[in-house]
């Protein structure tokens, strides 16, 4: 297609915080934040960040810009952690640059970036376009335009917005969005042309970005069938940014797609290890499942659901993920379907249709499922999971022909994009085949 792009959603991926606390101590006055110690030897591009923020208040306590770069110094070192905790702090100082300016623009923009990290996804774009208003040529509010309207299935006014934040500044975040729209569109090829300019363009003193664009471009590289390639792609991303959960997850799911369920487990401990979230529990107890290791996958389903309540993000942060997991086990159906019709009515984008779809799939609603699902893959977008999804739902419906030219092309992007999903792929298959040979 004619247009450029695809999002780079940083490593974040938009998780937010629960409760949001005030950065400071107790008795500390307003403004004041308490200076972070962290060993110079040990310090990421983040933790310098935070410190030259925090000189810069001590000179000017009265300046929006200080608490502007200390906001986005907090919002990096969530993404370099998964601590979500960070964005707190990261809104406790964007509030003590609009009590001491009102209508900075750089802190509107910020508070655009961190309401996407809420899933506030329709008052993010409501902030970027303040923003936007303001400063039409500035390049970066438009990735956050691009993000938001993404998440609510705008798909258009994602295109315009990256295709304008790449004429403005063709850098890696521009092209990240290029190669994720592109992605999203089914351009296999064009987004992994995209998100290898995004890692050329990547800023070396920033490792944990530059790993984030490596890791991707390893997804697109899976995504299009190229497993080795992917794989050395998230070998790179490590050497960077060593122990990145968003690279040994990404490692975790090429070792299923190469049946090695063995490695595939132990790169999901270390990825849990170091960010404990639903996606990789779930993964993780499947993983197990398969291994027939049964107590070791009931211990991750638990934490699914643990994850959810405790982990400090913000209410609805994992709603999506929650309907996936009960509806992949069969469990808590009811509350699943609610659920993802719930995340339906804030976001219309396509895994949510997805999501969606699924849910009322295993409710046995199948013409509600059908319509779902035909939303999802509007776009003509090449994931696995999906197309399975689409397969089986349609041979429910009795269309058995187009159910398995589904569930052949999932397997033919990634068999093995699920630890169990991917069996019952194929099992639905084989039993079409036996059902078409009359055995």
């Amino acid at each position: 297609m004619a247009f450029l792009l695809g999002a780079a959603f940083f490593a974040a991926a938009y998780l937010g915080v629960r409760s949001i606390t005030r950065a400071t101590s107790d008795g500390q006055a307003p403004g004041e934040f308490e200076e972070t110690h962290v060993d110079a030897r040990a310090a990421t591009a983040a933790d310098l960040r935070i410190r030259a923020a925090e000189g810069q208040l001590k000179q000017r306590p009265q300046n929006p810009d200080g608490y502007n770069l200390l906001a986005a110094a907090y919002m990096q070192k969530a993404r370099e952690t998964g601590d979500f905790g960070f964005n707190a702090k990261a809104e406790a100082a964007l509030d003590e640059s609009a009590r001491v300016a009102p209508d900075d623009y750089d802190a509107l923009k910020l508070h655009a970036k961190l309401l996407l990290t809420y899933h506030r996804f329709a008052e993010a774009l409501a902030a970027a376009r303040r923003a936007q208003a303001q400063r039409p040529e500035d390049h970066d509010v438009y990735g956050a335009i691009t993000d938001a309207c993404v998440e609510l299935g705008d798909y258009e006014c994602a295109v315009e917005a990256a295709q304008r934040m790449v004429d403005l500044r063709p850098d890696a975040a521009s092209y990240a969005r290029v190669s994720y729209l592109r992605s999203l569109h089914g351009d296999r090829e064009g987004a992994v042309e995209a998100m290898l300019v995004a890692v050329k363009a990547a800023d070396p003193r920033d490792p944990e970005s530059v790993a984030w664009y490596r890791a991707h471009l390893g997804d697109e590289l899976l995504n299009a069938g190229r497993r080795e390639e992917a794989e050395r792609e998230y070998e790179r991303a490590l050497a960077v940014f060593p122990d990145y959960h968003v690279a040994l997850a990404a490692q975790a799911r090429a070792r299923l797609a190469a049946g090695d369920y063995t490695a595939a487990a132990s790169l999901f401990e270390r990825a849990q290890g170091r960010v404990p979230l639903p996606d990789t529990a779930a993964a993780l107890g499947d993983v197990y499942a398969k291994l027939g290791r049964a107590e070791d996958a009931r211990r991750q389903y638990e934490l699914v659901e643990f994850i959810e309540r405790t982990a400090g993000a913000a209410p609805g942060t994992y709603s999506r993920q929650l309907a996936l997991f009960w509806a992949d086990h069969d469990i808590k159906l009811d509350e699943a379907l609610a659920v993802a019709r719930r995340e339906r009515e804030s976001r219309a984008d396509i895994f949510t249709e997805d999501a969606l779809a699924w849910c009322l799939y295993k409710k046995g609603q199948l013409a509600e499922a059908r319509d779902s699902i035909e939303r999802a893959l509007r776009l003509g977008t090449r994931d696995a999971r999906m197309l399975y999804h689409a397969g089986m739902i349609y041979t429910a419906l009795g269309d058995a022909r187009k159910g398995g030219d589904y569930l052949r092309r999932a397997l033919e992007i990634n068999p093995g994009f699920d630890a169990l999903q991917s069996e019952a792929a194929r099992q639905s298959l084989a039993s079409r085949a036996i059902k078409g040979s009359g055995v």
